[in-house]
């Protein structure tokens, strides 16, 4: 089934409307647009429990769930997996270089990478353009709503929040496969996120576990990287708490 019939359709603009409508502006001078603080704090030591228990995360002679080649193997796979929602999201971008970019990329990894087990496009000079329905949300003028914490997931915002909903809906390696190859994607993006933790487990081990406030820095660095990767500087989304709430 394609994710371009009428169900699919009528699912991403049910999402977009019911998640969007919601995006929050941030209070007259706030530091961050974080209303639901108190409840983010309670999901992010949530998830910090759930991240000692599986990835010993803090603790200096923790061992690494994946062998490191396998852990490799896996990010690819998944970076793979994830290329065809980047030229989907590309395209209702208007941006049509990264598009094209995108899918040579793609083909060249699921061919000669065999399935993206291997990375042959990056040796190629060939980089990856990564995006997201959150990126393109921002790109038609969709505020970026209140900061959030989402259970195992961690930070993302109102606005990001409903773009990993889209993705999840119009991504079309999931749409044109069924089961058990389904299943075997959904396991290899999985075993993605876990090569991911292990990649980077020192830089998020240093936020996590040797901040004074873990969440207020993972905050910081969260909503400065986002807005560091959609490019905005001076836009109207991005709050300043040294402007006039009341200039016109």
């Amino acid at each position: 089934m394609s994710f371009f019939d009428r169900r699919g359709v009528a699912g991403v603009s049910a999402a977009i409307l019911l998640l969007t409508g919601a995006c929050s502006a941030p209070e007259p001078g706030a530091e961050f647009n974080d209303p639901h603080e108190a409840h983010n704090r309670a999901v992010h030591e949530e998830n910090l429990a759930m991240d000692r228990a599986l990835f010993g995360g803090g603790k200096p002679d923790k061992k690494p769930l994946l062998p490191q080649p396998v852990a490799n193997t896996l990010g690819n796979v998944a970076d793979n997996l994830g290329t065809p929602s980047d030229v989907i999201n590309n395209v209702l971008q208007v941006r049509p270089k990264p598009a094209l970019t995108n899918t040579v990329r793609f083909v060249v990894n699921s061919t000669v990478g065999i399935l993206g087990l291997f990375d042959p496009a990056t040796a190629m000079g060939i980089y990856a353009d990564e995006t997201d329905f959150g990126e393109t949300l921002h790109v038609w003028g969709v505020r970026e709503g209140a900061y959030l914490v989402v259970p195992v997931a961690g930070p993302t915002t109102e606005r990001d929040l409903a773009g990993t909903v889209v993705d999840a809906i119009i991504d079309p390696v999931g749409a044109l496969t069924g089961p058990p190859e389904s299943y075997y994607i959904g396991a290899a993006k999985l075993g993605g996120k876990v090569a991911d933790r292990q990649r980077y487990g020192d830089t998020i081990d240093s936020i996590l576990y040797e901040s004074a406030d873990s969440y207020a820095q993972m905050r910081l660095i969260y909503l400065q990287n986002r807005h560091f990767e959609l490019g905005i500087e001076d836009e109207a989304d991005v709050f300043d708490p040294y402007e006039d709430p009341y200039a016109q």
